[in-house]
């Protein structure tokens, strides 16, 4: 049964991102308040938040230490100009940020989504290799099931066929990877499946088709989140940077949803041990509280740009709001938090109790793969053969009227809780799953 809806609200004029507008219209999920682990419902029902909203809520809900910072720079400082001023928590929280990368990533430069971060990322390839003389590589690698936000540059790049179809040809110049992948294989592995390292050849295959000299950086997912969990196959990042490498390609990891403690280090350069040229990020910037995002840059990446007369402009680009004062102010309070629980390195210590509990719903109906790394998790089912992704669908809402929520992407439910979550919450949301998938039709 639908959820009772107070107030009876009208929801006509708000068109919903990534919604079926109509079908969410006419019996709707709606969020009245958070705290902690848990969303209220408008009619009163707590729900766990076994997604980390869109997975981004990486210290629970209601920080007030985020909220009173928040408060405080919208009186003291409301907005600063980006373009050629500057304000002290910009710098503050940019030294920050890098020191949580690895080293030799100490060039920050912010954004105000995943998406504005795919998008400058790809514009400072192509910047890098044009300052350095090669500006003949403007090809840009994706890779199949990729997500990489909804800018033209980032869908271009992307590879899920549903967010490309209807916009026609996007950017030219663009080819991708095979995705990893395999449920013949690799089916219900704990952490990185063991097949599937070879995929990597097929930027060799690329270089060979269009001249390793045309091709100026490839962009990959470390896990790739919004279409389903598919995590890296051993040696498979590696062969990635070797082969880029050899080739002078830059190499750019998509850490929207990895960054920030999601599998267990800072970022996931540092838990696979394998150092992108450059690092794209958002979401639990800020506990998600204030749209922000940012590219950690490698020194020899931006230091390629300094070159030339002090009082050329080094690159054309940025936007009205990169570092803006109320979003500084919110990261800087997200990583005091971070730092102050030890959230960055808390999946950890869960990993192993994460994955147990998922794996325990392995022999339920319909469900033909589980795979997990860090706090994050798939529970893969299959599809009805004349209607994909109406099981997952259906799987969600029921959740969601039991008391859980999570993303789905088709037939694909994606778990990925805030970093705050305990053994408890995680024996809940299983419990919820184990009900809803024992009754799925």
């Amino acid at each position: 049964m639908a959820p009772v809806i107070r107030n009876d609200p009208d929801l006509s004029a708000h068109w919903m991102p990534f919604t079926a507008n109509r079908q969410f219209k006419a019996a709707p999920r709606l969020l009245s308040s958070a705290t902690g682990v848990f969303y209220r419902t408008v009619d009163g029902r707590d729900v766990l938040d076994g997604s980390a909203g869109l997975w981004c809520v990486n210290a629970g809900h209601g920080r007030s230490e985020i909220s009173d910072a928040v408060a405080r720079q919208l009186v003291e400082l409301d907005y600063a100009p980006s373009f050629q001023m500057g304000h002290p928590k910009a710098f503050d929280f940019a030294t920050r940020v890098a020191k949580l990368a690895p080293n030799g990533f100490n060039h920050v430069f912010f954004t105000n989504s995943g998406s504005e971060s795919v998008d400058t990322a790809l514009k400072i390839a192509l910047g890098y290799h044009r300052a350095r003389g090669e500006g003949q590589r403007t090809r840009l690698i994706g890779r199949e099931r990729g997500y990489h936000g909804v800018g033209f540059g980032g869908t271009s790049v992307g590879g899920m066929v549903n967010n490309r179809r209807a916009y026609g040809a996007l950017l030219p110049g663009v080819d991708h990877l095979p995705h990893t992948h395999n449920l013949a294989a690799n089916a219900f592995s704990r952490g990185q499946p063991a097949v599937g390292a070879e995929l990597a050849d097929a930027l060799s295959d690329l270089v060979a088709l269009h001249g390793a000299d045309t091709i100026a950086a490839v962009i990959v997912e470390p896990v790739a989140g919004s279409t389903g969990v598919l995590v890296p196959p051993l040696g498979y990042l590696q062969a990635l940077r070797t082969i880029c490498d050899k080739h002078g390609i830059l190499l750019i990891f998509d850490e929207v949803i990895t960054g920030f403690g999601r599998l267990g280090q800072p970022f996931a350069t540092q838990y696979f041990g394998v150092l992108p040229d450059m690092i794209v990020t958002a979401k639990g910037i800020t506990n998600g509280t204030v749209p922000m995002g940012a590219v950690i840059a490698r020194d020899a990446v931006h230091d390629a740009f300094m070159k030339g007369s002090e009082n050329i402009i080094e690159m054309f680009h940025g936007y009205t709001y990169s570092g803006h004062p109320v979003a500084c102010a919110a990261g800087i309070a997200t990583l005091d938090i971070y730092e102050r629980e030890k959230l960055l390195t808390r999946a950890s210590t869960l990993a192993d109790v994460w994955a147990d509990a998922l794996h325990s719903l392995r022999d339920l109906p319909h469900v033909i793969d589980i795979r997990n790394i860090g706090l994050m998790g798939a529970i893969e089912l299959a599809s009805r053969p004349d209607a994909p992704g109406s099981r997952g669908y259906q799987a969600m809402v029921e959740a969601f009227n039991q008391g859980l929520y999570f993303r789905t992407s088709a037939d694909v439910i994606a778990l990925s809780p805030p970093l705050t979550v305990t053994a408890e919450h995680i024996d809940r949301i299983v419990a919820v799953l184990r009900v809803v998938l024992a009754n799925l039709k």
